[in-house]
């Protein structure tokens, strides 16, 4: 900040964007609001380092604070050792920005405080009970707290709690097998797809599986409340309880998927971690954006690489997907005759890549539900009962890495081959049965370890120290759809 003698101006350098050239304007009309205006000299703001392009509206407060403390309206010290972001209103008021929780967290880390706008600060408060953060209205507030005649009260931590109202599984009718597969999933995180004709409830099943996945940990909560932050979906900077649960839109671009645009903002996946990305109609997506998931799903990261920079986002997130048989939706029905042909079934699916197929753990047939099972009312297990036994199995998968030392890995669908062999313990039996899958299935390296995953999950869920031959002939029923989809094709 340099105010000097000369021709009147304001000027900001530093590779500004329209968003902060335009801050010029804010500022002085946000300051002539509280009672300030700027001298009649050249006004200098420097935004260094002078080489990195600076975008968004949150260099407002600080360009303000720090010409105030030039102008001597504030002390100099007052604002030393603090982070500030915060966009100003025309009448003097500090609006939300993106942003401000992991920028809170940075701070802290770093050992130093926060000036953040009074809507961000529940969000901020998450950073660190010892931490100083003041959050305030608007740029009145924050000068009569710096002079002594009013004191800005600490925020305070704010989350949304859990919905007590998600689909529960008990409304499903029939769809036992796919019940099971849902369960399993839910227990290991395993990537699923499902496959019947319209109206058979393969939508109702994938938006129940909220409802059986165990809560968020504390850690899991920060990481998911950062990224919305960063994408400005944190409501009234309150955090939010839920697993997240995406569903884009099958016309949904591969930026809005994966991350990217004008400033790399996180994408769907990101904003599924540690949560569900539910694509229906899947075969209706691009090509092209399907096989951009390849990466994130294997690495549980989306790396957005442009010219001037490169950002990483975590995306660990549970890929569950829909698809109806065919473009008419009724291939294989008894009595149902195509009008588009034999082939409208492999035309349909071949616009899923193998390589893509390859990385779902789960292949379910959901067959239409008949007139007996959605008229018969018997008593049908809730979402309550499922999760009880999902959350047994979690935690024994937690415990069992972290024994191994394994702290990062929670869940098998993240456990590699080696630890898999390990804790998997298969017999000659069971060894013998998977040689022979394999051979028949033509299952590649990455389709056998998914099966050794589902196997493992499958003896959690039934309370076995070592997964047994049953434990892996479930698991080779459930890709034993992508088996025939390959021969049809």
């Amino acid at each position: 900040m340099h105010i000097t003698p000369g021709l009147v101006a304001f000027n900001i350098v530093g590779l500004p964007d329209k968003a902060v050239g335009e801050s010029r304007e804010r500022v002085r009309s946000a300051l002539y609001a509280s009672g300030l205006s700027l001298p009649a000299k050249r006004i200098t703001v420097n935004l260094a380092p002078a080489d990195l392009p600076k975008e968004g509206s949150h260099f407002d407060l600080p360009i303000a604070l720090g010409l105030m403390a030039a102008m001597g309206a504030i002390p100099e010290d007052a604002i030393n050792n603090h982070v500030v972001l915060g966009e100003l209103a025309l009448d003097g008021s500090i609006t939300a920005v993106t942003g401000v929780l992991p920028a809170a967290v940075a701070a802290n880390a770093h050992d130093k405080s926060l000036i953040c706008p009074h809507v961000c600060g529940p969000e901020a408060a998450w950073a660190g009970d010892e931490m100083d953060i003041l959050a305030a209205p608007n740029l009145i507030a924050l000068v009569n707290h710096f002079q002594g005649t009013q004191v800005l009260s600490k925020p305070k931590p704010a989350v949304h709690q859990r919905d007590a109202m998600l689909p529960d599984l008990r409304d499903v009718r029939g769809q036992e097998s796919a019940r099971r597969a849902l369960e399993v999933a839910a227990a290991g995180g395993h990537n699923m797809l499902m496959s019947g004709p319209p109206g058979a409830g393969k939508s109702m099943l994938a938006s129940r599986l909220p409802s059986i996945l165990p809560a968020l940990s504390a850690q899991e909560l920060l990481e998911i409340s950062m990224i919305a932050s960063i994408a400005g979906e944190l409501a009234d900077g309150a955090l939010s309880s839920a697993r997240p649960f995406r569903s884009p839109h099958h016309s949904a671009s591969m930026p809005s998927l994966v991350g990217g645009g004008l400033r790399a903002k996180p994408g769907e996946v990101s904003l599924a971690h540690h949560g569900v990305l539910f694509l229906d109609e899947l075969p209706e997506f691009q090509p092209s954006v399907l096989d951009a998931l390849r990466q994130p799903l294997e690495t549980g990261e989306a790396i957005i690489t442009r010219a001037n920079y490169r950002v990483a986002y975590p995306a660990k997130f549970q890929l569950v997907a829909a698809m109806n048989p065919c473009r008419c939706g009724h291939f294989g029905e008894p009595g149902y005759a195509c009008r588009r042909g034999k082939n409208c079934d492999t035309e349909y699916q071949s616009r899923i890549s193998g390589p893509f197929l390859d990385r779902m753990d789960l292949f379910i047939d959901v067959p239409a539900v008949s007139a007996s099972d959605m008229l018969t009312a018997r008593a049908r297990e809730s979402s309550a009962d499922v999760l009880t036994r999902v959350e047994a199995a979690r935690q024994r998968q937690i415990a069992r890495y972290a024994n191994l030392g394994l702290k990062n890995i929670r869940l098998n669908t993240h456990a590699p081959q080696n630890i898999l062999e390990e804790v998997c313990a298969f017999d000659s039996d069971s060894q013998k049965l998977l040689y022979e899958a394999a051979e028949k299935m033509h299952l590649s390296a990455r389709g056998l370890t998914r099966v050794m995953r589902v196997a493992r999950t499958l003896a959690d869920l039934e309370e076995s120290e070592t997964a047994s031959k049953l434990h892996l002939a479930e698991a080779l029923s459930y890709r034993l759809h992508q088996d025939s989809r390959r021969r049809a094709a």
